[in-house]
């Protein structure tokens, strides 16, 4: 699950395109960080700037400001090298170091046990988010290419660091609404925390891969010539199919305790549509269900109902003329935006002026690091902000070591058929933290 290393030429082919008022410098940063971290290699035995440029390739994909690219170049400069603030604010600017200096000290400090490590690598984290977001997004950025190049470490740090990027940095990816890091995230930890599960599933779904995308091509057919004929729909559109990533597949066998034959929606059609109305949408979703039958239950309304990351789209998931279910999605452009690139795709620092609405975006941020000074120790802040993180599952470990992911408010009953239906059927009591719970 390596991505292709970016070049030099290509790199600063893309600055120029997507910022050509702001390439000269962010230009200089790439050459100022080369400079500076001539003769060090990573662990793979690479020059060392091979990772500042794959961060900021990831920072350039979500259409950062001009001054978080140069701090993407930048981020490891005044830790492993002997450039001072100093040289570099005369460099760039207080606003670069400001950002360097905060993805800096995220890595700081040293802690005698992994608990109060994560515990205050999420404290740092958040408080970084509540003074400057851009930070956490470029902490991100970094985390994901460190994950992607995880081969490269020693058996035991593949595992802290990935168990350490599910527990916190995929989740806060997805608090702020990054989805395309939060799912890559997510996909790499299961491939190191659990890898027999990991590769059996990629090689079940690729063994299936050639009827799969037959289906995709024909459903999407249908659905082109369906909305060409209906008179509602006289505006641009998009559709694409998307399979849905190996890591939430697998949450979904544990959720419903079932094999991959029992997911049925493993990809989703999306429909992007070019206009800003919200109704198009709905207009869409009428084409959708008099195409094809709808399945009870499975309509979920997030434009009118936004998740608390902004979330926006129409789901709705229905019966092929063949019989088999698949999901289908519907946004507007800026709300596919949004859904890819969460607050990043916000993002208005112009001139010094940071986008108001942000504050919004992450209130529950302050709301838990005022809470902080009412928890007594690591374990216990760490236990509050995975708990706030994760406000709407649960996740529970079985004997095995497998963890099986539920909705909040499940109870052991629930937990005993997520394993497996004979072990809802037998089941008469349980234990929750070593103590004994009722069955409801």
């Amino acid at each position: 699950m390596t991505k292709k290393i970016v070049t030099q030429e290509e790199l600063l082919n893309k600055i120029h395109e997507a910022y050509p008022e702001d390439a000269d410098k962010i230009e200089r940063a790439y050459f100022f960080a080369k400079e500076k971290h001539a003769g060090q290699k990573r662990k793979s035995g690479e020059d060392y700037i091979v990772h500042p440029m794959a961060v900021a390739d990831i920072i350039l994909d979500l259409g950062m400001d001009a001054a978080t690219v140069q701090a993407s170049f930048l981020h490891d400069v005044l830790e492993d090298t002997d450039c001072t603030h100093e040289e570099m604010e005369e460099a760039f600017g207080p606003e670069v170091v400001a950002l360097v200096d905060g993805v800096t000290k995220l890595d700081k400090i040293n802690f005698s046990s992994k608990q109060q490590a994560q515990a205050e690598n999420l404290r740092k984290m958040l408080l970084a988010m509540c003074k400057d977001l851009r930070v956490v997004i470029l902490k991100l950025a970094d985390r994901l290419h460190n994950m992607r190049t995880l081969d490269n470490v020693e058996p035991e740090k593949q595992q802290y660091t990935a168990r350490e990027t599910l527990d916190i940095y995929a989740p806060l990816a997805a608090r702020l609404g990054i989805m395309q890091i939060k799912s890559e995230l997510e996909d790499l930890c299961m491939r190191y925390l659990y890898p027999e599960a990991y590769y059996n599933l990629v090689a079940q779904i690729s063994s299936k891969k050639g009827e799969r995308d037959d289906f995709v091509a024909k459903v999407m057919a249908e659905l082109d010539t369906a909305l060409k004929s209906s008179p509602s729909i006289n505006f641009p559109y998009e559709i694409n199919g998307r399979s849905k990533h190996f890591y939430s597949i697998y949450r979904k066998m544990m959720r419903q305790g079932c094999g991959l034959e029992g997911i049925y929606d493993l990809f989703a059609l999306r429909v992007i549509i070019d206009d800003p109305n919200p109704n198009r949408c709905y207009d869409v979703l009428g084409v959708v269900h008099a195409l094809w039958r709808p399945l009870l239950g499975r309509m979920k309304d997030y434009i009118s109902t936004p998740k608390p990351n902004n979330y926006q789209s129409l789901h709705t998931t229905v019966m092929a003329h063949g019989g088999a279910p698949f999901e289908v999605q519907i946004r507007t452009r800026e709300m596919h935006r949004v859904a890819e690139y969460g607050v990043a795709a916000h993002w208005k620092y112009k001139d010094g002026k940071t986008d108001k609405s942000l504050d919004d975006k992450i209130a529950w941020i302050r709301k838990v690091m005022e809470q902080e000074a009412d928890v007594r120790d690591s374990q216990e802040l760490m236990e509050n902000l995975k708990a706030d993180i994760f406000s709407e599952e649960v996740f529970v470990f079985t004997p095995a070591g497998d963890v099986i992911v539920l909705p909040a408010g499940s109870t052991i009953i629930d937990f005993a058929y997520a394993v497996h239906t004979k072990v809802g059927e037998r089941c008469s009591g349980g234990k929750v933290n070593q103590r004994m719970v009722p069955l409801s």
